[in-house]
C-alpha cells in the first residue's frame, strides 16, 4: 500500500487514478510521495519516507529542488498539461493590448438616458484601436506553451518569430513551418511589435528583461509575461514604461510595484485558472507518480534523468546516485556477489547526479533486500529501492 500525502485541492479526476486496493490518501504522516500545487515546501520536513514529490502544474518554484535532490526525492512536474489555458489567456491579452476592449465596456455600463445608442455611436471613436493581423510577434522560448501561441497567432494573421536555443525536437515538429526562427534574442527584442515570454525561472533567467533589453525594443513594443514574475526587472520596466521607451506591460504575476500604474496590466494569476488545466494537471501528475512508484521509471523530472525500460523481471532494483566514475561497475559487482543475474540494466545521468534501473531474475524477496542493503552501504549511493514486477496498465 503506497501513502500519498497531498497540499492544496487535487482535482478528483486526477486522485481517482490512485486505486483504493494499492493507494491510501493523507492517511499517513509518512508518505511515500508528495502530489501538490502550489503550496510552498521550502520549510516543510520531509519525512525519509518521501520518494517522490509531484507538482501539478509547470513551475517548481515552491519546491527546494537542491534538497529534494540532495535526499534522493525525484520532483516532477506536468509540462503541458496547462499549456492550452494559459495560450489563450495570452491570445486574450494579446487582443486587449489593441483594442480597449475593457474600457469601452466599463463606459457603457455608465451610460444614462433613453438615447443609448446615439450616445454610442457619438463616442465610439475614442475607443478606437488597432489589428494584430500583419503585426509581428516574437516568442522567447518554445515550449509547449510559446510553441502553441506561435501557431495560433500566425492564424491570427501575425508574422511570427521565435527564439528558444534549447528547443526540443518533438516541440520543434509541433512549430509551424511558417514561424520564423531567431538565432539571437536581440533579433526579437529589436524588430518586434510584440514580445511575449514563456521560459522557466532561473540562475539564467532571472532578470533576464533589464534596461538593456528594454532599450533595444521598439517604442511600440508591448510586453507580455505569462512565465513567471522574476524575469522582468520591475525597476527597469518601470522606468522604460515612464519613459515611453516600450508602449506597454501584461503580467499574470501580481507585484505591488506594477498596480495602478499607467500602460501595465496586472492579472491575478489566471494562466492555468479552467477546470480542464487543473483535471489535466492533476490527472498527469498522478500518472507520473504512479509510474515512478510502481515502476521506478522517471519522466517529467526536473532534477533527475529521464529513464524508461521495459518491466518484465521479477524484480527491479533502482538506484540513485552520484554521476562518477566506476558507479555501474560498483553496482554490479555488489549485486554478483550475491550471485544474482542481472537481466536488463539502463543509466542516465543529469549533472552532479545519475538514476539506474537494474533488472534481475532472482525471485526470493529475501535475497533481494541483501542486495539493497549491500548496495546502500556502497559510497555515494543515496538511495535504493527495490519493485516487485506486477502486471499494471499506464
Amino acid at each position: 500500500m503506497y501513502q500519498i500525502k497531498t497540499f492544496n485541492a487535487i482535482a478528483p479526476e486526477g486522485l481517482a487514478r490512485f486505486e483504493k486496493e494499492n493507494y491510501a490518501i493523507n492517511e499517513s504522516e509518512q508518505p511515500d510521495a508528495i502530489l501538490l500545487r502550489s503550496q510552498k515546501l521550502h520549510d516543510y520536513a520531509f519525512p525519509k519516507s518521501v520518494l517522490a514529490v509531484a507538482r501539478a502544474g509547470a513551475g517548481t518554484n515552491n519546491i527546494p529542488i537542491d534538497h529534494c535532490t540532495e535526499q534522493g526525492i525525484v520532483v516532477f512536474n506536468t509540462p503541458g498539461a496547462n499549456a492550452n489555458a494559459v495560450k489563450e489567456l495570452v491570445l486574450a491579452s494579446l487582443l486587449l493590448s489593441v483594442r480597449p476592449i475593457m474600457q469601452g465596456a466599463k463606459w457603457v455600463q455608465q451610460l444614462t438616458g433613453e438615447n443609448t445608442e446615439e450616445q454610442v455611436e457619438a463616442n465610439k471613436k475614442q475607443f478606437v484601436g488597432h489589428e494584430l493581423e500583419g503585426k509581428k510577434l516574437g516568442v522567447i522560448g518554445l515550449g509547449s506553451i510559446g510553441a502553441m501561441v506561435a501557431n495560433d497567432a500566425y492564424r491570427l494573421g501575425m508574422e511570427v518569430i521565435g527564439y528558444d536555443p534549447y528547443v526540443s525536437v518533438d516541440t520543434a515538429w509541433s512549430i509551424s513551418r511558417r514561424v520564423k526562427r531567431a538565432n539571437q534574442v536581440e533579433e526579437i527584442l529589436q524588430t518586434c511589435d510584440f514580445i511575449t515570454l514563456h521560459m522557466p525561472l532561473n540562475e539564467k533567467t532571472k532578470g533576464f528583461i533589464g534596461a538593456r533589453e528594454l532599450a533595444m525594443m521598439k517604442k511600440n513594443a508591448h510586453l507580455f509575461n505569462f512565465s513567471r514574475g522574476e524575469i522582468v526587472d520591475v525597476p527597469a520596466l518601470l522606468a522604460a514604461i515612464s519613459a515611453q521607451q516600450i508602449s506597454g506591460y501584461t503580467t499574470d504575476f501580481a507585484d505591488a510595484r506594477l498596480l495602478n500604474q499607467e500602460n501595465i496590466l496586472v492579472l491575478p494569476h489566471l494562466g492555468a485558472s479552467t477546470d480542464e488545466a487543473e483535471i489535466n494537471c492533476a490527472k498527469m501528475a498522478a500518472r507520473t507518480l504512479k509510474r515512478y512508484l510502481e515502476t521506478g521509471a522517471i519522466k517529467y523530472s526536473v532534477n533527475f534523468p529521464t529513464v524508461e525500460m521495459a518491466f518484465q523481471s521479477p524484480y527491479r532494483i533502482t538506484v540513485i546516485h552520484r554521476n562518477i566514475p566506476n558507479m555501474l561497475g560498483q553496482i554490479s559487482s555488489a549485486i554478483a556477489t550475491l550471485g544474482v543475474n542481472i537481466e536488463n540494466m539502463v543509466n542516465r545521468g543529469r549533472g552532479d547526479y545519475a538514476y539506474t534501473l537494474v533488472d534481475v531474475a532472482e525471485k526470493e524477496q529475501t535475497v533481494i533486500q541483501q542486495i539493497v542493503e549491500k548496495l546502500q552501504e556502497q559510497e555515494n549511493i543515496i538511495r535504493v529501492r527495490s519493485i516487485q514486477h506486477t502486471e499494471v496498465p499506464y
